[in-house]
Order: structure tokens, then C-alpha cells, then sequence
């Protein structure tokens, strides 16, 4: 069994882009938010009620209630995610790494940077795919397959 996942990070407030990366992905039947949009994806759940909709909170989510860390098990694959903030990441990784080998996580997703990168370090797939938002937006797509995992980033156009 395949599983698509659409995998997006730092909206502040561009509802249109991320409705947009939700349609240019049909076949992504879960779409995981990795903070800073917490009103676009409370949207986006009414838009897209078939889709698994996940979000953790962004430092510039104020008020939310949404936790700043979530752990999802998908195809048999675990899953970290956090936007990052509490992690430092914007000064090293070394700390998040640890925190998703902590939970023995497959895949790592985090964002905060605004930058998108992918890594793959002794079995932990790392993903940040960017902002979603402005000049340069980016997403990201994991497909699980029985064949193993992918990492994608993409330009949103």
C-alpha cells in the first residue's frame, strides 16, 4: 500500500497557497502542517474534510492550543514532527536529531527556517519543506511504499 503525504510549514496567513498545494496533490490523503498557520489549517479542515489534516503550533501562533509536538504512526512508519523553534534549529540540528531518535522515529519534519532541506542520517529521514508562503514557497511530499520512504521537496508555483 502506498501512502502520499503532503508535508507544508510556515503559512502566516496565505490560505490561497495552501489550499493550492492541497489540490496540486490529490493523491495526498494526509496533509501534515508544521506550524505558523493555524487559522489556514482550521480552514482547511472544513475544505477538505476526506483529508487527515495534522498541525503542531509555530512560534507565531500565539494563543494556540494546538501541541508543539506531535508523533503520528503511518504505514508503520513513525513520525515526528514540531515546527522547531523549541529545538534551536535555526542554530544547529543536533539537539531535534536527538529528540526524534529519542522517540525512535523513522521520519523527522520540522520547519521554522523558512529554508527546505532533506537529509537522511543512519536510518531518520529529515524533512523541512520551507514556507509555503511568499518569494521562493516550498512544500514537501513523503511517499511511503512498501519499497521504503521518499522525501520530496517542491517550488510551489
Amino acid at each position: 500500500m502506498d501512502m502520499r503525504i503532503l508535508v507544508v510549514s510556515d503559512t502566516h496567513r496565505d490560505f490561497f497557497s495552501l489550499r493550492q498545494a492541497i489540490l496540486q496533490q490529490p493523491k495526498a490523503e494526509v496533509v501534515l502542517h508544521l506550524g505558523d498557520g493555524e487559522e489556514e489549517i482550521m480552514e482547511m479542515k472544513q475544505q477538505f474534510p476526506e483529508r487527515m489534516i495534522v498541525s503542531v503550533r509555530g512560534n507565531c501562533d500565539w494563543g494556540s492550543t494546538l501541541p508543539s509536538t506531535e508523533e503520528l504512526c503511518l504505514e508503520g512508519k513513525r513520525i515526528f514532527m514540531t515546527h522547531g523553534h523549541l529545538y534551536q534549529v535555526k542554530m544547529g540540528y543536533y539537539s531535534i536529531y536527538c529528540a526524534a531518535r529519542e522517540r525512535k522515529a523513522d521520519i523527522l519534519l520540522f520547519g521554522h527556517t523558512h529554508v527546505p532541506m532533506q537529509d537522511y542520517e543512519d536510518g531518520l529521514y529529515v524533512l523541512n519543506p520551507g514556507s509555503l508562503h511568499g518569494y521562493n514557497a516550498s512544500y514537501g511530499i513523503i511517499d511511503i511504499t512498501p519499497a521504503g520512504i521518499m522525501t520530496n521537496l517542491l517550488t510551489f508555483r
